[in-house]
């Protein structure tokens, strides 16, 4: 798990004032599975000295987890289940921790009563009878295959008013309401796109994902990070905002004049420096704030060993809240009491009260976000990188994969 020879340290967390820059070959800011990854890599396969910058109190970004008072591992960023068809990002996770064989099943609160997401041949024996539903199921596998995924428009597309039937059900009463919390949209206001990936697995496959790879790490996502970030070539600073340290410099005065340096300690630096934040913070929002949807959490502990059925249930058609996750069915820990988490999906307005978990993507945004990219476009040393740097929707193996690209680069230079 760390690289031979190397004695065990721990995580070495200094002070920015304390950081001696001519120590440092690398910089990079953020230690979630961006920031951790290259790091770890630049630091044992090139021998660079990387300094971490983590505004957080703690390492492991979004993924970081702690045990509550009762004594329950619980994420503190909603819930995070590793899933991947990705070997080497699986296998690259799986250095730093064991990882428990748990595949994810999450079941939809309709009314009351649970139907298997995504919606299935289960599902669909709950919501239409099981005549009815056999009926259903043989014109889909005749249509399309079985154990395939096929999205609402497909079915739509057809003429066929049965199958347009599965497809309403599954708009009205699996999406719609769903959505319109998560994203905070009217009807109207959905767009077509994100209808068009709603899919009805024609299968009996009741787990919410089909990747080769799935599971959590034995001990938390925290332990992982702490393995990661082991090594003697990498110092952590904590409560540290980098806008706060970097010292930018502009070809102008210019608004959009872009970057021609940053500073650290006053003094230049030149060697690689990994973004994973959010690129308007950076910028002190200079063109105003990118648009994102953020969460709040609610947790309650109970005396008993579970209170759901699975790891999550989702409310797509009463309440408030978006989805409960129970902890312990996805850990695997033993306990006599359980902590639940309640998710409420909220607009993104203050970044010292709120974190920035989803970017809301559209033209319009994506504009936005590109004029921050340019501010950076001509500085060499400058790689932003993952969800918040590049404004986009990454799962954790992918970001883990895209880091591993990024530090294959940066080791050949």
């Amino acid at each position: 798990m760390r690289t031979k020879g190397k004695a065990h340290m721990g995580v070495q967390y200094t002070q920015f004032n304390e950081v001696n820059m001519n120590d440092i070959d690398a910089v990079v800011v953020g230690s979630g599975f961006a920031g951790g990854v290259v790091a770890r890599e630049l630091a044992e396969r090139a021998g660079k000295r990387v300094l971490i910058i983590e505004k957080r109190p703690h390492i492991g970004g979004n993924m970081y987890d702690e045990k509550d008072e009762a004594g329950i591992l619980v994420h503190k960023y909603g819930p995070h289940i590793f899933h991947s068809n990705d070997k080497r990002a699986f296998d690259y996770a799986r250095r730093f921790s064991g990882f428990l064989g748990y595949q994810h099943r999450v079941l939809a609160d309709w009314y009351g009563t649970y139907m298997p997401v995504p919606f299935n041949k289960n599902s669909m024996e709950i919501a239409f009878g099981e005549e009815k539903a056999a009926h259903y199921i043989e014109k889909l596998i005749d249509t399309f295959g079985d154990e395939r995924k096929v999205t609402i428009n497909e079915l739509r597309e057809q003429d066929d008013p049965e199958l347009a039937e599965i497809a309403d059900f599954v708009y009205k009463n699996v999406f719609l309401y769903y959505t319109q919390k998560q994203w905070g949209l009217t009807p109207e206001e959905v767009d077509p796109s994100v209808t068009a990936r709603v899919p009805v697995f024609i299968s009996r496959d009741n787990r919410y994902f089909q990747d080769a790879y799935q599971g959590m790490p034995v001990f938390g996502y925290t332990k992982l990070f702490e393995e990661m970030l082991d090594h003697e070539n990498i110092q952590v600073c904590l409560n540290t905002e980098a806008e706060s340290v970097f010292e930018l410099e502009f070809e102008s005065e210019a608004e959009d004049a872009p970057l021609s340096a940053i500073k650290l300690h006053g003094k230049k630096f030149e060697g690689p420096i990994v973004y994973t934040g959010p690129l308007d913070e950076l910028f002190l929002a200079r063109f105003g704030r990118l648009p994102y949807r953020s969460l709040d959490f609610v947790y309650e502990t109970f005396d008993k060993e579970h209170v759901l059925p699975c790891g999550t249930v989702n409310f797509t058609v009463t309440e408030d809240y978006t989805r409960i996750t129970e902890f312990k069915y996805l850990t695997g820990q033993k306990s006599d009491k359980t902590t639940i988490m309640k998710e409420y999906s909220r607009a993104y307005e203050d970044p010292n009260t709120q974190t920035p978990y989803y970017a809301i993507l559209s033209d319009e945004n994506r504009a936005h976000y590109e004029r921050y990219r340019a501010l950076t476009a001509k500085l060499p040393n400058f790689y932003p990188l993952g969800r918040l740097a590049e404004y986009r929707y990454y799962n954790m193996d992918k970001i883990i994969s895209l880091a591993l690209e990024l530090s294959d680069k940066l080791v050949e230079e």
